[in-house]
C-alpha cells in the first residue's frame, strides 16, 4: 500500500485529534452500559449478520486469481469476478470506470474502478471503500531476489474487498434506511518506495482519477461521509486514529471507534493517534466527501504496518477472522444506524 508513516507529523497531530474527536481513552469490554447505567448483553447489540468465514472465503477467492497486478491476467479475471459479484450479491447498480494512467516508473497501467449502490436515489448516502489490487514488488522482503516477486495481496487489497463483499451481502438482504455506496479502487499500490513527501502522489492512481472523475456524483449529491478499508485482516491487529483522517473527517472516525468499544471491540480499535499515511481515503477527502481510513499503521511488532506488508507472506494463512469481524461489525452497524433523514 501506499504509505509511508509519519511518526513525528502523527505526534504533533495527536492533540488536534483529541480536541476534534473527544479522547474517550479508555479500552472496550464485553458489555455496554444503557442510558440507565445497566449493562446489557454485546448480542442484543448487534445489528444484521457480519459472517467472518464469508468475508474470509472472498479474501480466498480474490488470492486464488494470484497477484491481482494492473494489466495481467489475473487482475483481469478478478475485476469480472468482482463485478459478477456485486450483481450477485444483489446490489442496486454497477459501474465499471475503466481508464489508463501512467504510473511513476513510466508503466501505463489499464485500470477498472468498480462502484456500485444501493438505493442510488437517496439524498442521504454514505461511501465505503478499498482497493483491489495489489503491489507488483514484495519491497520489504529482506533477500533481494524476492524483491521484483508481486506480493500475494491477502491483508493488502484482499481484506479490504472481503469485508466489503460481506457487507453487500448483509444490505441487499435487510436494506439500509440511507444509500451506500461501494468502491473498489485500482492501481493504489504502484507507487514508488521511499519518503512520503517525494512520492506521495505515485500512490493511489484509481482513487485520484476517480477524485477528477466522480461517478457517480455530482457536487451536489456527494455523500455525507466515506470510509476506507485498508489491511484489516490481518492478526492480532489494533487500529488506531488515522490523523489525516481524524483531522479531515472526525464525525465518521468517532462514529466507528465509539461503535467499536460499544460492540466490545474497543481493544481492537484503540483510542489514540497511530501515525499518518497516504491512502484512497486523501483523494476522496479532497473531492469533497469527509473520509475515515480504517488501517493497522501501529502494529504491535513493527511499530508501522503488518509485518506482512509488501512482502511474500501477505498470505491467506496470516488473516485472522477474528479481525475481520471486528471491522466489519462495527462498520455494518454503523451503516444501519443512520437515519434517511
Amino acid at each position: 500500500m501506499s504509505k509511508q508513516k509519519q511518526t513525528v507529523l502523527a505526534a504533533f497531530l495527536c492533540l488536534l485529534v483529541s480536541a476534534a474527536i473527544g479522547c474517550g481513552c479508555g479500552k472496550g469490554t464485553n458489555t455496554a452500559g444503557g442510558a440507565s447505567g445497566q449493562l446489557h448483553s454485546i448480542d442484543t447489540l448487534r445489528l444484521g449478520n457480519f459472517n467472518a468465514d464469508s468475508a474470509y472465503s472472498y479474501i480466498a477467492r480474490q488470492v486464488e486469481f494470484g497477484p491481482r497486478v494492473p494489466g495481467t491476467e489475473s487482475h483481469r479475471a478478478c475485476r469480472d469476478w468482482l463485478v459478477s459479484k456485486f450483481k450477485e450479491l444483489g446490489i442496486d447498480s454497477v459501474i465499471v470506470q475503466n481508464a489508463t494512467v501512467t504510473a511513476s516508473n513510466g508503466d501505463v497501467l489499464p485500470i477498472s474502478n468498480i462502484i456500485g449502490g444501493f438505493y442510488t436515489d437517496r439524498p442521504r448516502r454514505i461511501v465505503i471503500a478499498a482497493h483491489w489490487d495489489t503491489r507488483p514488488w514484495a519491497d520489504q522482503e529482506s533477500k533481494a531476489d524476492d524483491r521484483a516477486k508481486a506480493i500475494p495481496g491477502a491483508n493488502d487489497g484482499g481484506s479490504g474487498v472481503g469485508v466489503i463483499l460481506e457487507l453487500i451481502r448483509n444490505l441487499a438482504q435487510n436494506r439500509p434506511k440511507v444509500g451506500v455506496d461501494f468502491i473498489l479502487f485500482d492501481a493504489e499500490d504502484y507507487g514508488e518506495s521511499g519518503t512520503f513527501d517525494s512520492n506521495s502522489e505515485s500512490w493511489c492512481l484509481g482513487s485520484q482519477y476517480w477524485a477528477k472523475n466522480i461517478e457517480p456524483y455530482t457536487a451536489e449529491n456527494l455523500p455525507e461521509y466515506g470510509i476506507v478499508l485498508d489491511m484489516v485482516g490481518g492478526k492480532d491487529a489494533v487500529f488506531h486514529y488515522e490523523a489525516y483522517s481524524s483531522q479531515m473527517a472526525p464525525n465518521p472516525t468517532m462514529k466507528i471507534w465509539s461503535e467499536a468499544e460499544r460492540l466490545g471491540h474497543g481493544h481492537i480499535f484503540e483510542r489514540s493517534v497511530g501515525g499518518v499515511i497516504i491512502d484512497d481515503h486523501i483523494p476522496m477527502n479532497r473531492a469533497g466527501i469527509p473520509t475515515t481510513d480504517i488501517i493497522e499503521l501501529n502494529n504491535h511488532q513493527t511499530g508501522a504496518f503488518p509485518p506482512t506488508w509488501h512482502t511474500l507472506e501477505d498470505k491467506l494463512e496470516n488473516i485472522d477472522k477474528n479481525t475481520l469481524k471486528a471491522v466489519g461489525e462495527t462498520v455494518l452497524n454503523v451503516i444501519y444506524k443512520e437515519k434517511s433523514y
